[in-house]
This record gives C-alpha cells, structure tokens and sequence, in this order.
C-alpha cells in the first residue's frame, strides 16, 4: 500500500519536530520552506532522510498531501494556504497533529502576556514535584519531536493564538488563560474581538473532567467568557477581590483554595518572582499545582527558587549604580508596560523596531511616572516620537544596540535603570528577539 503523504511548512523546530513524528507513524514526508532552513534543522532532515526544499514551495508536491501541518508564523492568507484550501486539504497545528500520538496529559497555557513564564514556573513546580513531565510549544524542543522520541505523563504547553488557530480536535486537560490584550492584530483583521475567541480556543472540546484556570480581573477574558459556554471546572484567580474556589490576593498572601481541606498560602515576598504582573502568573501555576494535588511545601520551594527565562526582565548588570535590564521578549504594548511596572526606579527606556499597529495610549501614564528619556532601536521612530514627545523631555534615535547602550549610559544618573522594553518586535534590524537581547547584553558588557 502507498504510504500517505504529509506536507509540513516551515523548517523550524516545529515543522522538523511533525516532519520527524510523520515519519516515524508510516507517513511519506515531505518538508518545503519558503525561506532558508537553519543548518542544525537541515542536518537533522538529511540524517532522517526527509524531503525537504528550501527557498520555494513546490506546489505540485506539496498538494499531493493527505493534510498539511503549517508552522504557527504562516499566516492564512499565504499563497500556497489559498492553494492548499481551495483542494479542500486539512491544514492543521504541530500541536493538533501531536496530540493524536500521545496518551500523555497537557496542561496548556496561553494569554498575551506572561504564558513562556507561567508556563516555566508550571514546568518547574511540576518536575520538583517528581513528575514525569515535559516542557513544548512555544518553547524548547516541538511538541511532534518529543512525542516521536520521549515518554512523558505530563507536557506543559506553551500555546500562541497562532497555534490555536489550526487547532481542532485537541483538547486540553488543563487550559489556563491568562489574559487578553491588543496584539499581533494584524492577524484578526485589526479586531480584538476576533483575537479573544482565537485565545478562548484553548478551552474547546474540554470535558466536565477538565479544568479551566483565567484571570477574574482581566476585561476582555470576563466579556469572552460570556458568550462561551465551557462544561470545564472553572478556578479564576484574582488580585482584586476574595474568590471562593481559585486564587486571591489578601494582606500581600496569595491564597488558593482548590482543595478546601488543603488550602495554600505564601507571602508575595517569598516569591521568586516579583512585580504585580508575576502574582498573577503565580496564582496561575500555582492552582494548576494544587489541582495536581502537589504538596505545599513542595509548590513554595519551587516557587521561591524559580529562576526567570533570558530576554525577560533579565538583569545584566549594575555599573556606576546603575541597573541594565534586558526585556526583549517584550514585543508588544502591554509587556513594556508590565516591564515598566515592575521597576521602582528612574528609567532610561530603549524600545522601537516592527511596530505592529501599537497602541501606545496605555503607556503614557506610566512614561509620564517613571521614564526619564526614551532611546529608540529602530529603522522608522516616527509613531513613538508622535506618541510620547509630550510625556518625555529626551528621544532618541538609535541604529544599533551599541549605540543605544552608549547613549543609554550617558543619559541615566545613578540609582536609575537603563531597561530594554521594545513594544516592538525584532526584524527590522535583527535576527529575532534573542539576537536583539544578545546585542544589548554584549554591549553592557563593554561599559
């Protein structure tokens, strides 16, 4: 019998990891990237003996597929997924087609903002516990890649609205929401509305044996969650009022009751993470934790000695007292805004790039509080010059992270910090986000 053919887009982690659990189900696999394939995904293709083109699409193979798994960055409206529709072949997630070879459980997380720490400090709580417990999705290894070669009980997933787009029949058994706010608008015709039920995709197809864990202080997530009907067991955590069955925040301890006998306190001061934004993603990782039933003493171990991910308010260093943070995995308005909120002190902020049809208006108060003079990293500063030129006395313009820095060094006094916070995402003058927060890391280091 003729082996089916499966189509992957894209040559990153994800499409090799479906292109590497294809193959290992029986499927003819065939991988095509319309741009160049990094040299490690490449070798690992020729190791396997895939298929695979670069800097093209070859129509005609790629429409002998079966179904397409297209990487989460492709957008609907591509060429070749007009193609691949107008035959009516499926096109699915990585994730979605994952999750058909694994009995494992998945706790998934997504949300604007605060879903790559969550779901680190989750992997964290979880694998100190002693489960048996992966970490995929938006982050480390693909999903595909570890289901073909690992064996765990657990995965914890971080999951972007992209993902959730091409996702179907996968069902969540955990599904935690964090938050919903304005970004990669692009995408959803310029529509928050279509933006938030791409989000709420998360909860679909859950069970009453499932859980379902948002933020009760979160607008757009209680106007969303109105119009959806989840047979899921709900636990909303929040910092603004008491909650009877979730996580609440009282005289600066958070509380979770899940299990009513059993219920978990710690002090916010405890906690490995600090600012507003970090007790709620705490709150969330730690209801997912108690719904594990996973001992208290062992949840405020792990939540006291977590040690954040690079590129996310990750200190650099102190010079002539000054603080040089590094935020460049904040690409959009509300993560420089939550950035902001967690430094007491004068900032010197460095923030531009692609901007993606930010709104700035929700930064101003916070410029006007606390940001000395904005540095800006960018081809085109036109919009954040039109934005802030009455909140802030200095803006510059910067064309390299080594210029930035210098001019960043010179305009901060001591006790200020100098915060890489773009708003914006990476491409115009760098690889990606982790390049960017790599530039800016080597030239603090020459200070």
């Amino acid at each position: 019998m003729e082996k089916q053919r499966i189509a992957i887009l894209g040559g990153g982690e994800s499409g090799v990891g479906a292109a590497m659990l294809a193959q290992k189900q029986g499927f003819d696999v065939f991988l095509s990237d319309f741009g160049k394939i990094p040299t490690q995904y490449k070798e690992k293709l020729q190791e396997l003996n895939i298929a695979f083109e670069e800097n093209t699409h070859s129509q005609a193979e790629i429409l002998k597929a079966v179904e397409v798994i297209k990487s989460p960055g492709i957008p609907d409206t591509a060429g070749i997924i007009k193609e691949i529709k107008a035959k009516q072949i499926p096109v699915v997630s990585e994730i979605e087609f994952a999750k058909r070879y694994t009995n494992a459980k998945t706790i998934c997380i997504t949300g604007s903002n605060g879903k790559t720490t969550t779901t680190m400090l989750t992997y964290h709580i979880l694998k100190n516990a002693g489960l048996n417990v992966g970490l995929a999705g938006n982050i480390g290894h693909s999903f595909a890649a570890q289901v073909a070669t690992s064996d765990f009980d657990w995965y914890v997933l971080e999951i972007s609205s992209f993902m959730l787009d091409d996702m179907y029949d996968f069902r969540a058994d955990i599904a935690v929401l964090l938050n919903i706010t304005p970004d990669h608008l692009d995408r959803y015709d310029y529509k928050l509305g279509n933006y938030a039920a791409s989000k709420m995709r998360i909860a679909q197809n859950q069970t009453a044996d499932d859980v379902f864990i948002y933020c009760a202080d979160d607008e757009e997530t209680l106007k969303v969650l109105k119009d959806t009907k989840l047979k899921s067991k709900l636990y909303p955590f929040s910092i603004r009022k008491k909650i009877e069955q979730g996580a609440y925040l009282e005289s600066n301890n958070i509380h979770i009751n899940i299990n009513l006998n059993d219920p978990f306190t710690m002090s916010i001061t405890e906690l490995a993470l600090q600012g507003k934004h970090n007790i709620y993603n705490s709150m969330a990782s730690g209801i997912v934790a108690k719904v594990l039933d996973i001992r208290n003493t062992s949840i405020r171990e792990s939540m006291g000695d977590f040690k954040n991910i690079e590129h996310r308010l990750e200190h650099v260093a102190k010079i002539s007292g000054v603080d040089y943070i590094n935020d460049s995995k904040a690409t959009n308005v509300n993560s420089t805004w939550y950035a902001l909120e967690s430094v007491s002190t004068d900032v010197i902020l460095i923030m531009g790039g692609v901007d993606k049809g930010n709104d700035y208006d929700m930064l101003k108060d916070m410029v006007r509080q606390k940001v000395r003079a904005i540095v800006c990293l960018g081809k085109d500063n036109k919009r954040i010059h039109e934005a802030f030129e009455d909140d802030v006395e200095v803006i510059v313009n910067t064309f390299s992270a080594h210029e930035a820095v210098q001019i960043a060094y010179h305009l901060a006094k001591k006790g200020n910090t100098v915060l890489l916070s773009p708003a914006c995402a990476s491409f115009d003058l760098f690889k990606n986000y982790e390049d960017r927060g790599n530039q800016f890391k080597a030239a603090v280091k020459e200070l």
